[in-house]
């Protein structure tokens, strides 16, 4: 059985590109979400093997859904995307649980890496 992703980022073309990055490793993505709600309802409904997820978004933050998602599943795997000079939020999203960051824009080898680093998993 391969890699299973939740994809979440508020921006439709972040999502889109990293869906393409990851179906061209042969990852499933299993789902998407646009904001920190959906993420958590999305995780809980998916139970997925690796989340990447956007740190600024509507309605609760990246941050904020990483935590709620790390309280209900400390082995949650979640990876957090995020612009360059975001630095500090990069260092509370670790601190809050996140395995690893990807950096945007988004370069494929980079992404792959940072997957194959958090899930120890190649396609």
């Amino acid at each position: 059985m391969g890699l299973r992703i939740l994809i979440v980022d508020d921006a439709l073309f972040m999502r889109n590109m990293l869906k393409d990055i990851f179906s061209k490793a042969g990852y499933e993505v299993v789902g998407e979400a646009s904001n920190g709600v959906e993420a958590v309802e999305r995780f809980r409904e998916l139970q997925p093997d690796l989340v990447t997820m956007d740190i600024v978004m509507p309605l609760k933050s990246g941050i904020e859904a990483l935590q709620e998602i790390s309280r209900e599943t400390p082995e949650a795997r979640v990876v957090m995307c995020s612009a360059l000079g975001q630095d500090a939020l990069v260092v509370e999203a670790i601190d809050a649980g996140a395995r690893d960051f990807i950096m945007k824009p988004f370069q494929e080898a980079k992404v792959l890496d940072v997957v194959r680093r958090v899930t120890g998993m190649a396609a």
